[in-house]
């Protein structure tokens, strides 16, 4: 059972940055793609960046530009790097590995609160 934790979040001010990881029991390479969503109070859960095993990237409309997910396949680990955080980006971020044999799996989240 792959095991995956959340890590990077917090309090920053509008504007500012922040970096969270998550870090997978088990190899990573091994899942097609990892990915993170976030979830505001009241709302449902949003996509907003994947990798993919091979590299490519995809991102949500909301956080192009501002956001970039990259992974460490010998650390087991993937970022996302949160650059110009704005408070409609406050909300708890999860992590997720998914593949065609072992199905999806997420984290436990952490919270990333925006504001001044």
């Amino acid at each position: 059972q792959v095991q995956l934790v959340e890590s990077g979040g917090g309090l920053v001010q509008p504007g500012g940055s922040l970096r969270l990881s998550c870090a997978a029991s088990g190899s990573i390479f091994s899942f097609n793609t990892m990915g993170w969503y976030r979830q505001a109070p009241g709302k449902r859960r949003e996509f907003v960046a994947v990798i993919a095993s091979g590299g490519s990237t995809n991102y949500g409309d909301s956080v192009k530009g501002r956001f970039t997910i990259s992974r460490d396949n010998a650390k087991n680990t993937v970022y996302l790097q949160m650059n110009s955080l704005k408070p409609e980006d406050t909300a708890v971020y999860y992590c997720n590995a998914a593949s065609v044999v072992a199905g999806s799996h997420w984290g436990q989240g952490t919270q990333v609160t925006v504001s001044s």
